[in-house]
């Protein structure tokens, strides 16, 4: 989402009213914390809530529903990315590493340290504070603890328990959550670019998350989901190698691959337990996935998908992808050959 570029344009999606009233009471009656830390999935609003927030109170001169007006100085000097009161701290751009570093956590804390330039509150986003590394979580540490004037800390985290429990129990606690679908569903289909899909496809495909679903939305992409769910029931029937399915599956990347495959066997094995099942992440799938759900046996198929979450948790480390995406090809050839897929 781009909007946060022009402040006078912001408005939270219709998920986010609630816990937007809760952060302009506790603002406007001075009962806000200095830290708080805002979790939740991939694309639910998250960092739109954290940015919205942080622009509120740098303005003079909110509108009535306490949004930033968009004209005033200070919000003129947020469009342009140079208000000196906000500070964002994340990994080092194009460094090498993911994490936020200890040494950017000591240069921010030093600047931490002064009053507010012009604004009645200094306000750092700290992003994704779940890739602070141990050292940087110890350094953040001792500013939390004695935090300086009117400051606010807001950490932004999809995974919270990577952030030590020290940091967490000093933060007052956000989590947004997957809205329900059909205030999803109507968000999303006004602004998904024209298209015959149902928008609860791309909805399902992102884990229920609206932002994620519009930011994913590609025709091109789910050309490719659809070769390779063919590709997927073509394993199923040995009509297709394993090996070179595999080759194909790791030029979507791992990790979206494994989203795809995670989701296509939890759907069978629905199918397979409830074949009536309402709520399917395939939902265009249904009556193919419920051919293949006759011919898997349910604690192999849990085995598979256990591998598969098992594979998804190390997508983004170093090893080596195409061979692990090739033993889930064999395992799963195997698996609908009715042999038992090997252990890894």
């Amino acid at each position: 989402m781009s909007a946060m570029t022009d402040p006078g344009s912001v408005r939270l999606p219709p998920w986010l009213d609630g816990t937007w009233a809760r952060l302009r009471s506790a603002r406007d009656s001075q009962r806000l914390a200095h830290a708080m830390v805002i979790t939740g999935p991939q694309g639910v609003g998250k960092r739109e809530l954290a940015e919205a927030f942080a622009r509120s109170l740098l303005c003079r001169a909110r509108d009535a529903e306490g949004y930033a007006c968009g004209r005033c100085p200070d919000c003129l000097l947020l469009a342009a990315g140079s208000h000196p009161d906000l500070t964002r701290v994340g990994p080092e751009p194009g460094g090498k590493s993911s994490e936020i570093s200890v040494g950017t956590i000591r240069t921010f804390s030093e600047h931490e340290s002064l009053t507010p330039s012009r604004a009645d509150w200094k306000i750092a986003l700290i992003d994704p504070a779940d890739r602070l590394n141990p050292s940087a979580a110890n350094a953040l540490l001792k500013t939390l603890e004695e935090p300086s004037g009117q400051t606010l800390l807001c950490l932004i985290a999809e995974r919270p328990g990577l952030l030590p429990a020290t940091i967490r129990s000093r933060c007052l606690q956000i989590n947004v959550s997957i809205p329900d679908e059909s205030v999803a569903l109507e968000w999303l289909g006004v602004r998904l670019p024209q298209s015959d899909m149902d928008p609860i496809i791309p909805l399902r495909l992102a884990n229920g998350a609206p932002l994620r679903a519009l930011a994913e939305f590609d025709q091109d992409l789910f050309a490719h989901r659809r070769q390779r769910l063919e590709g997927f029931i073509d394993l199923a029937s040995g009509r297709r190698d394993p090996v070179v399915e595999a080759a194909a599956w790791n030029t979507q990347g791992p990790a979206r691959m494994l989203d795809w495959l995670s989701g296509w066997v939890c759907d069978l094995l629905r199918l397979k337990a409830v074949p009536e099942a309402v709520r399917l992440i395939n939902p265009d799938q249904r009556e193919a996935f419920s051919r293949l759900a006759e011919r898997i046996e349910p604690a192999a198929g849990h085995r598979f998908l256990k591998r598969i979450m098992e594979s998804r948790a190390l997508a983004d480390s170093n090893l080596n992808h195409s061979l692990m995406l090739e033993a889930l090809a064999i395992d799963w050839f195997r698996l609908n050959q009715r042999t038992e897929p090997r252990r890894y």
